[in-house]
């Protein structure tokens, strides 16, 4: 495993880490906590420091064994979690610094923990980046020992832009695969300006990028693959990376090709993403064990080629260009 420098907060993380939205269960499936404790080991066992979640993940059941395992290990591994997305309406309104230090608590509750390392602000409408008061709770936090760093999880490059023009926030997790390119570009260069640390989410849009969907490919009733393909649920860049689902595969064929790979995407799509040395870390999910140690696998691959990486800048230029790259 190799680290990186996750911006101001110092801390130095796995560059390969974990993100649990989908831990202990495929999305619409019943979480298993077996299967949750097994991944979560694992991944500490081999070099995994950096564990994302949200109090949201699996109603909280995420959040709790993290804290259980954690408590059972002696290696030094960071946790990142989320709060807002509870608020029901998810509103600009509804984001009121008394209700969210609640949120920030019953994290610390649900993980029986004294001081969260890093808490970000999940997603939030865009009108909340611009109330100073909000982000002047987090450094209360800090003072009162119950956070070490604040972050945020953004839908668009303008919201990360904004976010980081407060002091207090020291990373930012946004949308960045290779069907979405434009965080590299002013995003990349102002974060790094400022020394704050990037977390790449949904690295394999939704799977797709793994290679291994076709167009039979059937998911279930309660997976936002299913229900969320238009937004209807949550933004829609979430699923696919907001990508039409057919379109998508048609770019899938043409880097299968450009990768000879077989049908298998997921070590050069993370490769890819781990080029930018301004991403802190990339965090993939994992649903099982068999996931994680795939994902983990790409630490075995080289580098991508500049050819390489020129033929996935012209793949995405002509499939995903035109729909996607104006919208986040």
């Amino acid at each position: 495993m190799k680290y990186r420098k996750l911006g101001k907060t110092g801390l130095h993380i796995s560059e390969i880490s974990l993100g649990t939205w989908q831990l202990g269960g495929r999305w619409g499936e019943e979480f298993n906590y077996t299967t949750a404790e097994k991944i979560l080991n694992d991944a500490i066992d081999n070099g995994i420091n950096f564990i994302d979640t949200a109090d949201v993940y699996n109603d909280g059941k995420s959040e709790e064994t993290i804290g259980r395992v954690l408590k059972t290990r002696s290696e030094k591994v960071y946790v990142a979690t989320k709060c807002g997305r509870r608020l029901n309406p998810h509103t600009n309104e509804a984001y009121q610094p008394e209700i969210l230090k609640k949120f920030v608590e019953d994290s610390l509750t649900n993980m029986k923990m004294d001081c969260i390392d890093l808490i970000q602000l999940h997603c939030p409408p865009t009108e909340v980046y611009y109330r100073p008061e909000i982000f002047e709770l987090f450094d209360k936090l800090i003072s009162e020992g119950k956070i070490k760093n604040l972050g945020v999880s953004v839908e668009k490059v303008e919201e990360g832009l904004k976010a980081i023009e407060y002091p207090n926030v020291s990373t930012v997790q946004i949308i960045f695969n290779m069907f979405r390119l434009r965080p590299a570009e002013l995003f990349f260069k102002e974060a790094h300006k400022k020394d704050v640390g990037i977390l790449a989410r949904v690295p394999l849009a939704s799977g797709l990028l793994t290679g291994k969907f076709t167009r039979s490919t059937q998911f279930g009733p309660d997976d936002h693959r299913t229900f969320n393909r238009d937004g209807a649920a949550f933004d829609k860049g979430e699923t696919f990376s907001g990508v039409d689902f057919e379109r998508g595969l048609e770019a899938v064929d043409e880097l299968n090709k450009l990768f000879k790979s077989k049908k298998n995407l997921v070590h050069y799509a993370l490769k890819w993403i781990l080029a930018f040395q301004e991403v802190s870390c990339v965090i993939p999910g994992a649903s099982s064990p068999g996931q994680l140690h795939s994902n983990l696998d790409t630490l075995r691959f080289p580098p991508l080629s500049e050819a390489q990486m020129k033929g996935v800048k012209s793949i995405y230029d002509h499939y995903i260009r035109p729909y996607v790259h104006h919208r986040w």
